[in-house]
């Protein structure tokens, strides 16, 4: 009589369907996210606001930046203008100067 032949693990392992592999990558995807979401505690409904807060208040920062820029280029350039203008006066004499 023969043993009965056991099967080797290549034998047990059957080729997987394009679709069903993707279904399968998709599922994980999908419950590694909302795990990830958890342990963030954004989880909830009102998540949504939590992450919108911070990116509002980035780019109000953002705005505050530029505006003190911009207001600091004003300000040396009149600075510079009125700096160029006082001087001609000065050399034109037109101070009232002797």
């Amino acid at each position: 009589m023969s043993e009965p032949r056991q099967s080797t693990a290549e034998e047990k392992q059957k080729p997987i369907r394009l679709e069903d592999y993707e279904t399968l990558l998709e599922r994980a995807a999908q419950r590694g996210a909302e795990h990830c979401l958890t342990q963030l505690g954004l989880e909830q409904s009102h998540a949504a606001n939590d992450i919108r807060e911070p990116r509002n208040l980035l780019h109000a920062w953002r705005d505050v930046r530029r505006t003190a820029r911009q207001t600091l280029v004003r300000v040396a350039t009149a600075g510079l203008l009125a700096a160029l203008i006082l001087g001609a006066a000065i050399k034109f004499k037109w101070l009232g100067g002797s």
